[in-house]
């Protein structure tokens, strides 16, 4: 028996050196976490994210002290066992909700509060998460999550189905615990990185086993984004991936104007184009500039509108983050809601893919996703007790139980 007896919160922040973790609008990060701690009686501590770049950390720290209240006393099996229910009762906390619902600052508040349940879970069943996910029957797991406002097109059913339908043939898909996930490296391109340093860093992204990375774009004078990533691509060679990431700059005449001006160098796809809410907008440039397809996700804060994003096409690939989701649960639904529109979910990791190595592990396996990869940042390896290995651009399948959160 593992009861919550206390809940602890803690702001933490990390700065970057000069020019890491930047984009064409949030110049001068600072990765931090909200940090949501769940002692209990049997001393075992659950560690639960949400990421921000700094300013405001702490208020979603007091957000969490605020909506966790109810989960002391909470005996850690039962709790799980119905935490559907109790996501949607948090979500839905009759004054807390005002500031939603379901997105900014009380949603970040949840995920790291949902994240820290699914860590204590995992620690008190002595497994890494992603073991513990793959253990639980379709029944179990679906139990973990709220499918509200999905009954249209994800009823209870249907996720049951989706579950069942991926379990005769997960044997063939074990070998990613051997064998690794792949990864593709972010950190070649950061916005305020010159052009000598992106080529450098290609280089050593090439010779560390990378064969996909990321340029961030969005300038204010569109030639730079297109000579950079025209540089990348002769940089990196004909046969890699090449990611390019506007992070919301462009209106949607300029994206239609500028990812075609890009086609010729072929990219991966064009991550956040435009404004993350306007799902019509997405839609259009994703008419207007096939065959290039669109990822999203970094910014988009729920089930729903993910669920509205999939209905209009107007995404080709899904970067749900559980430390930008209501967590894990939230993160496990829209990895469903992908399955049934027959998308890839390729995460974005402000976990500095900690959590998200567990979670690509379970979509491959239990849900039959695509083994495509993960984005590898390294800025925060030192910070963490039990960093991501990654070798020869692949993620090897952590071992130590719960969800490889705690800090060093």
């Amino acid at each position: 028996m593992t009861t919550i007896s206390r809940i602890r919160t803690e702001d933490r922040r990390f700065p970057l050196e000069h020019g890491d973790g930047s984009d064409s609008v949030h110049t001068d990060p600072v990765y931090s976490y909200a940090v949501t701690y769940l002692d209990t009686d049997t001393g075992t501590t659950g560690v639960g994210l949400a990421f921000t770049l700094g300013a405001g950390n702490d208020e979603i720290c007091r957000l969490i002290d605020m909506l966790a209240e109810p989960l002391v006393g909470r005996e850690i099996e039962e709790l799980m066992a119905g935490f559907g229910m109790v996501f949607r009762q948090l979500a839905d906390h009759a004054q807390l909700r005002w500031l939603g619902p379901h997105k900014g600052a009380v949603h970040l508040a949840l995920a790291s509060i949902t994240n820290a349940c699914f860590d204590l879970w995992a620690k008190a069943r002595e497994v890494p998460l992603w073991q513990l996910l793959l253990d639980l029957s379709p029944v179990q797991l679906v139990d973990t999550l709220d499918l509200s406002y999905l009954e249209d097109v994800l009823p209870r059913s249907e996720a049951l189905a989706l579950l069942a339908a991926a379990r005769p043939s997960r044997a063939e898909r074990m070998d990613v615990i051997r064998a690794g996930y792949p990864g593709y490296d972010t950190s070649i391109g950061w916005f305020n990185y010159s052009d000598a340093q992106v080529k450098a860093n290609i280089a050593a992204a090439v010779d560390a086993g990378f064969s996909a990375m990321k340029l961030k774009v969005g300038s204010k004078e569109s030639e730079r984004d297109i000579r950079r990533a025209f540089m990348v691509r002769e940089a990196a060679g004909d046969d890699a991936s090449v990611m390019l990431d506007c992070n919301q700059q462009w209106t949607l005449p300029q994206a239609i104007r500028i990812s075609l001006a890009l086609a010729d160098m072929r990219p991966y796809w064009i991550e956040e184009p435009t404004h993350p809410d306007d799902v019509l907008a997405h839609q259009t440039l994703a008419r207007a500039i096939a065959p290039i397809r669109i990822a999203a996700g970094e910014h988009v804060p729920n089930r729903i509108l993910f669920k509205n994003y999939m209905q209009a096409q107007a995404l080709h690939f899904v970067q749900a983050d559980c430390v930008r989701l209501g967590g894990i649960s939230e993160f496990i639904t829209v990895s469903l809601l992908a399955r049934r529109y027959g998308l890839p979910v390729v995460p974005h990791v402000g976990d500095m893919g900690q959590i998200h190595q567990h979670l690509v592990i379970f979509n491959h396996v239990a849900l039959g996703h695509e083994k495509l990869f993960l984005e590898y940042i390294p800025h925060l390896r030192h910070h963490f007790l039990t960093p991501a290995q990654v070798t020869g651009g692949v993620y090897h399948a952590p071992q130590e139980a719960g969800t490889s959160s705690d800090f060093g």
